[in-house]
Formats: structure tokens, C-alpha cells, sequence
């Protein structure tokens, strides 16, 4: 391989940069001629999350009329494949003796398209996402009984839905709440405005003038 150096390095292509936190923690380092990068890093950035994150009024009351019906049976348990593997926890005589683990997997492929769309993104960053086989694993071998385990892996599943529905879908704004964001930011201008005139008259004063207030 050939290298390059002195001012024809200046010519080469560099690749495209692409906002993610590694690159934004080497543009923070780097010399000061450089931080109009980290500036354009952290605006592709921040644009790139309020894009993944938006979702309209019309998703998001869908997606809390879909968790409010959620139980159970919402998921179908052929939705998974489980396995069965010796457990290394505590659990007595049966401990590495009996294959009472229990595995489960769902791939996202069968599960997303039941979930609204605005929690795809909390599924995908749990910590039961497996991104080799693009599915979730979720492992119990609290009890010593298959069944007892597959029960367990089938309530995580559950929940890990119903955690993401909390993070991805905010509670409705009832109307007394409204009212008090109204009623502070009403404040908080007028506050700014009297501010302003007052520094506005402070000037005038310097300048031999009269205040306006």
C-alpha cells in the first residue's frame, strides 16, 4: 500500500462523517480549529434522535389505547421458540443435573408488527436484543420446573412491552395542566418584557436620557 504525505494529504476524500458519540467525543478533543466539527456532529446528532423520536398525536393515542388492552394473551406464545439447557444457579440436587433453563426467543420480524410503531425503538435498545440473530433472548432459571421458567420468560417478555410503552408513549396533558403551563409562560414573558424595559431604561439614563418606565 502506498502512502501519502505532506500537502497532497490535503487533497484525499475523507469519509462522511456520521454523528455518533465516539466521533463527537474525538471533535471535543481535537484542536480549537477543529470544533466547528463537533458543533455540526452535535446538530446531526440531536437531529438525527428528534426524527427517530418524533410521532404524531394520532400514533401516540393509538398506542395508549393498545396498552391499555394489553394483557396476557395480547402476545401469542407461538410468537417464541423455547429451549431447554442445564441451569448453573442455585436450585439444590437438580442444579446441573436437570435441563429446567428456559430460553426464549422472538424474532423481531414476528413481534414488531404487533407492537405500535412508536415503541420499535424501545425494543430494539432492551437488553434482551440479541442484534446477531436480530430477536430477543430471554433466559429464567429462578425455579427448578420447566414450566415455572417458560412462565417467567413469558412475563418478561410482558413487561419489557409494558416498560417500553412508558418510555416511548408520554401520558395525556389533562386540561388543568394546560391551564398552569399557559399561566407560567404568560409570567415568564412578562417577567422577560419588564426585564427588557428596565434594562432598556438603565441604558437611557447613561446616555443622559430619560427612562421609559
Amino acid at each position: 500500500m502506498a502512502y501519502v504525505r505532506g500537502p497532497a494529504l490535503r487533497f484525499l476524500r475523507r469519509p462522511a462523517l456520521r454523528p455518533t458519540r465516539a466521533l463527537i467525543a474525538a471533535a471535543a478533543t481535537a484542536a480549537p480549529m477543529r470544533r466547528p466539527v463537533l458543533q455540526i456532529l452535535h446538530a446531526r446528532l440531536l437531529a438525527s434522535r428528534r426524527t427517530a423520536a418524533a410521532a404524531s398525536e394520532e400514533d401516540l393515542a393509538a398506542a395508549r389505547k393498545w396498552l391499555q388492552k394489553l394483557d396476557s394473551e395480547t402476545i401469542p406464545p407461538s410468537i417464541g421458540d423455547v429451549s431447554f439447557s442445564r441451569s448453573s444457579g442455585p436450585g439444590g440436587q437438580n442444579v446441573n443435573k436437570v435441563s429446567s433453563k428456559a430460553t426464549l426467543r422472538v424474532p423481531l420480524d414476528a413481534l414488531l408488527p404487533l407492537l405500535p410503531a412508536v415503541l420499535h425503538q424501545e425494543i430494539r435498545s432492551s437488553r434482551y436484543f440479541a442484534a446477531n440473530s436480530h430477536a430477543l433472548v430471554i433466559q429464567s432459571d429462578d425455579s427448578r420446573k420447566q414450566t415455572d421458567n417458560v412462565h417467567a420468560c413469558y412475563r418478561k417478555l410482558h413487561q419489557l412491552i409494558v416498560d417500553a410503552g412508558k418510555s416511548a408513549v408520554p401520558g395525556e396533558t389533562s386540561e388543568e395542566q394546560k391551564e398552569r403551563v399557559r399561566k407560567l409562560e404568560k409570567a415568564s414573558n412578562e417577567a422577560r418584557l419588564k426585564t427588557k424595559k428596565f434594562n432598556s431604561g438603565k441604558k437611557s439614563a447613561r446616555k443622559g436620557g430619560s427612562p421609559d418606565y
